[in-house]
């Protein structure tokens, strides 16, 4: 029995553990989406390859002899990433809806033809081999899901919706599964986690990263620096007050240049303007 070499177990036990974490992690997530009946920035993309990827592994633990480990974890991540998928759905903007029910239908379709396909028109190693190269294709799809977050971060600098417990997982449960699979000398168990490891790591990186930038543009009681709207307000007003003919524009701060006719804060200076000249009256 491959289950013989006390590693593999193990190393599978720690798998199916991490792996659970992995699935509870976006739980807080959900939670917030719940609470705010709104979705806001999260997409739905990895959960939906989540699932597709958790059903073919089960269709490949059947084909494979004492592969109850797998077995076991991802009918768990199936029923899990069902729900996080119908909260999503509940909750998302009409787009966001559309967009994450036409991914569904066209990623279980796949799937159903693909085991449908290997069933009917091959067998043995060359059943193994067809699903095994399924599996390894998305399972890299969901360690690769997040690219999309990831994106999102860079352009806005902020890691509001990248988990990082959630990365964390992954790349851990990758790592496990690596494990496994080597001793098990599994090609299609290994392969996927490698890289799975890989984008794990660049994932917390780039959390790290931008979670040090926002600390810098964080202020004492936890809110970002934002320019002041009434900034250096009694010089212009005493600017405006005594010519405001003459001057085109008034230098309301170091970077900002602000004119008559196209003022940001013009109703805030207007108002300073008439309450001075009211009291002047």
């Amino acid at each position: 029995m491959a289950f013989h070499h006390p590693w593999i177990f193990v190393s599978g036990i720690l798998g199916n553990i991490l792996s659970f974490m992995v699935y509870l992690a976006p739980l807080p997530t959900f939670v917030r989406v719940y609470r705010k009946k709104s979705t806001e920035g999260f997409e739905s993309l990895p959960y939906v390859v989540a699932l597709v990827s958790a059903v073919l592994w089960i269709y490949y633990a059947t084909l494979k002899s004492e592969a109850y480990l797998l077995m076991t974890i991802n009918s768990i991540g199936c029923i899990v990433e069902t729900i996080y998928i119908i909260v999503f759905v509940i909750y998302a903007p009409k787009k966001a809806r559309i967009l994450t029910l036409k991914l569904l239908g066209v990623f279980n379709m796949g799937a159903l033809v693909m085991v449908l396909v290997t069933h009917f028109f091959t067998e043995g190693r060359s059943r193994i081999h067809v699903i095994g190269w399924s599996c390894v294709v998305t399972s890299a799809a969901v360690f690769a899901a997040p690219l999309g977050i990831m994106r999102l971060v860079i352009s806005t600098k902020s890691v509001e919706f990248m988990p990082f417990t959630l990365s964390l997982f992954l790349t851990l449960s990758a790592i496990m599964w690596l494990v496994y699979g080597l001793l098990l000398k599994d090609f299609y168990i290994s392969l996927p986690n490698i890289v799975g490891v890989v984008l794990g790591m660049i994932q917390m990186l780039l959390y790290l990263i931008y979670r040090k930038f926002n600390n810098k543009n964080v202020i004492g009681d936890g809110k970002r620096k934002q320019p002041s709207p009434i900034a250096n307000t009694n010089d212009a007003v005493r600017t405006k007050s005594s010519n405001t003919d003459n001057l085109p524009s008034l230098q309301v701060s170091d970077d900002i240049e602000v004119g008559r006719d196209e003022n940001p804060y013009g109703p805030q200076l207007e108002r300073s303007g008439e309450s001075k000249e009211n009291g002047n009256k």
